[in-house]
């Protein structure tokens, strides 16, 4: 019987350590199936910029795996079953719900907006975490007329980028950004200097210190009282895992991040790997890695590396995980490239203006077609399988 590995979720991270898994092990010995909600790739990094008005390439995932051997079962998750090594899948291709078993399991279903823990966030609040709710918000921005106001909730790197995107694209709107504390207080000094240049520039009120405890249709109600009057809120406020991980069995931390070692297993469950957002990793600096796009190229190298090795009996080589930078898109020509030391905190060194600003689109567009090409560049020698997959050793190589 041939060895099943089953990826669940096709963003950034998932389509990538399927693809690479299908160009470096033999099909005579294994089968890959790709279990996704929705048939297009999104382009999660540039959903501010569909919401604002921008046309957005989303490829077909068959298109994407055409070629590969890769299996695209087009499906919701909606339980993981670690001890009998099944997931259940439904609401897709097919009516009903089915199970999946597997031998070897990814899992990269991501992130989704944090909204939900604010009274009236989820019913009220627009989000650019999925392709659905950015083309929500994108539809009500349409229908606003001249001087109406938009409220942009949370100023971290999401809420920047999506405040200046939708202020340069649509300057007929008054936009304004909400932050809890000082504004891009993780930058360094000349970077929070440049962001409030930007802010200037493109007309945004920036509202420092100000937390929200509700929202209402046409409002916000902050924690001192104020009601702030808006026709479309947005919300960006951070980011939370779902909950099918920790349903399943599976450790998992406060905020349901599959808890992984070193090459992404689960430390529960050795035969689950966790990628991207999923996965609560740790550094080479001793910190866990944020949710970025970053990450889930560095923890889907790690984890390539480490089924492979595994199935295959050769050592586990050790890739770098490592966050070196924050890049934040201040429209479509102006940027902040703010890098970071060992403790997550900002250098003195950044870059603003055009510069970044086409480093940041090259790294996109680099993005979007190593995910459209995902076995470019790999050995093409296919490895088959050891007679017995190695499933709890460590050796490993740095």
């Amino acid at each position: 019987m041939k060895h099943r590995i089953v990826v669940l979720g096709a963003g950034y991270a998932g389509a990538y350590v399927a693809g690479n898994l299908a160009r470096r092990l033999s099909p005579k010995d294994t089968v890959i199936t790709v279990v996704n909600a929705v048939p297009d790739f999104v382009q999660r990094m540039r959903l501010h910029q569909l919401a604002a008005g921008r046309d957005i390439e989303a490829p077909q995932l068959a298109d994407v795996f055409a070629g590969t051997g890769i299996r695209l079962r087009l499906a919701r998750v909606t339980a993981v079953d670690p001890e009998r090594q099944v997931v259940t899948v439904g609401g897709g291709d097919e009516l009903g719900h089915d199970t999946l078993g597997y031998d070897t399991l990814v899992y990269a279903l991501g992130s989704h907006g944090a909204g939900h823990v604010v009274p009236g966030a989820a019913e009220h609040a627009f989000d650019v975490s999925a392709r659905p709710s950015a083309l929500r918000l994108r539809e009500r921005l349409d229908g606003l007329g001249q001087g109406a106001r938009v409220l942009v909730v949370g100023d971290g790197l999401t809420g920047i980028e999506a405040a200046t995107e939708i202020a340069e694209s649509r300057p007929g709107l008054s936009v304004a950004l909400i932050a809890r504390g000082e504004l891009g207080a993780r930058l360094a000094a000349g970077a929070r200097g440049h962001l409030r240049r930007a802010c200037d520039r493109l007309g945004i009120t920036v509202l420092e210190h100000t937390s929200v405890d509700a929202v209402e249709a046409t409002r916000v109600l902050c924690a001192d009282g104020t009601a702030l009057a808006s026709d479309a809120t947005v919300w960006t406020a951070g980011f939370a895992v779902g909950p099918i991980a920790a349903a399943g069995g599976l450790e998992v931390t406060e905020n349901g991040q599959i808890i992984v070692d070193r090459t992404m297993r689960s430390v529960s469950h050795p035969n689950v790997y966790a990628v991207g957002d999923s996965a609560h990793a740790m550094g080479d600096n001793g910190r866990p890695l944020p949710m970025s796009c970053a990450s889930a190229g560095y923890t889907g190298r790690q984890a390539i590396e480490a089924i492979v090795g595994r199935l295959t009996g050769r050592t586990v080589a050790t890739t770098k995980l490592v966050y070196a930078y924050n890049h934040i898109s201040l429209g479509r020509r102006d940027a902040i490239l703010q890098l970071v030391d060992d403790e997550g905190r900002a250098k003195p060194t950044y870059l603003g203006g055009r510069q970044p600003a086409r480093i940041k689109a090259g790294i996109l567009g680099m993005a979007l077609w190593a995910t459209s090409h995902p076995t470019y560049g790999m050995p093409k020698r296919k490895h088959r399988l050891a007679p017995t997959p190695d499933t709890t050793a460590e050796r490993m190589i740095a």
